[in-house]
Parts: structure tokens; C-alpha cells; sequence
């Protein structure tokens, strides 16, 4: 498969496909998902993300993991159940970390739990706080950041059909990321 043909799958551009391909930035998990599913295979192929036997999770004791080489770190708080259509993590971001600008068919909701994060929406920023929300569809540009010098919390809840993302136009957005193994930080 070339990178047009996958960009084309995955709805993922070209520019950040070669970046990926040379180890020069950590994409989300977001994005591993896109390429993944692009490529005919679970997220799994690229990570190993904890088993989660139940759906209830105590603050302290959730399955910890973070992309190899990235500094964001999700507590995992849902389960894969057969069948499921949403997904969710806390995200822990430290300072400074920038995400990719990504699109894709579906839909997120973010509520900031402690900190301050910058979202960017189709064109559009909002500086989010503690106790701000956002619900946006996937196929607009979205990305985000902490410009703060402060950590900042996430919880992120998605609902995205990433067999349907090779559908949106790619126009002239950019992605800059690398495929790591995500790897357990604790049980």
C-alpha cells in the first residue's frame, strides 16, 4: 500500500503518513486508530492497551498507558464491549504538549477536569478551563494543546467510525506524528 493509498484510507494526510514513516512526532490514539483501521487491523496491531474486565474504575488503580515517546499519559476509564460505539479516557497532559491537527467521521466531547487546554475546532480556539466542555463532530479540524506551564486533565469521550475517514476530503491540513507502542505506565 503506498501512502496516497493509505492517506486516502485512513484520512490521515500524506505529509504526516511520511512523518510516521520516519519517526519524527507521536501521534494520538486517536490517529494510531485511523491508520490502523486503514490498514485492516484493531489499534492492537500498534499498542497493547490494558484488559479492562469491568466497567467500574477507581481514581488511583485505572489502567495506566502512554505512546512510546509521547508525554500524555490516558487512564483508561471505559471498556471495549462487543458492539461498543464510545470510547473514553482521562487524559494527563503536561506542559507544553502539542497534539496533531487530525479529522476523522464521528463525534468527541472533552470536559477539562484540572488545567487549562487550548482546542482548536475548524478554524476556531477556545482556551478551556476547569469545568469547561466542548462537543464538536470529528470531520473539522481539531487539535489541542497546553500552553500553560501547569498539567493539565482531560476526560475524553469519542464516538468515531474510523472505517468511514478515508471519506473526508484531506484540503491542506497537515499532521505531524510517529507510530510508537503504546506501553502500561502502571496496573
Amino acid at each position: 500500500m503506498t501512502l496516497q493509498q493509505l492517506g486516502a484510507a485512513s484520512g490521515v494526510s500524506v505529509g504526516y503518513l511520511s512523518q510516521v514513516e520516519r519517526d519524527r512526532a507521536t501521534p494520538t490514539l486517536g490517529t494510531l486508530s485511523q491508520i490502523a483501521q486503514a490498514l485492516g487491523q484493531s489499534v492492537d496491531y500498534f499498542i497493547r492497551t490494558p484488559e479492562v474486565a469491568e466497567s467500574f474504575t477507581r481514581d488511583g488503580t485505572r489502567p495506566r498507558f502512554s505512546v512510546a515517546g509521547s508525554s500524555v499519559e490516558y487512564e483508561q476509564i471505559g471498556v471495549n464491549l462487543p458492539g461498543h460505539e464510545m470510547t473514553s479516557f482521562v487524559l494527563n497532559v503536561p506542559p507544553g504538549y502539542e497534539s496533531e491537527l487530525i479529522q476523522h467521521v464521528g463525534e468527541e466531547i472533552i470536559y477539562i477536569l484540572d488545567g487549562e487546554i487550548v482546542q482548536r475546532v475548524g478554524g476556531r480556539e477556545y482556551t478551556m478551563t476547569r469545568g469547561d466542555s466542548l462537543h464538536y463532530l470529528g470531520e473539522k479540524p481539531h487539535g489541542w494543546a497546553n500552553t500553560s506551564e501547569h498539567p493539565a486533565r482531560i476526560l475524553w469521550v469519542g464516538r468515531m467510525q474510523y472505517q468511514k475517514s478515508g471519506e473526508l476530503s484531506q484540503g491542506d491540513t497537515e499532521h505531524g506524528a510517529q507510530v510508537a507502542e503504546l506501553v502500561p505506565m502502571r496496573p
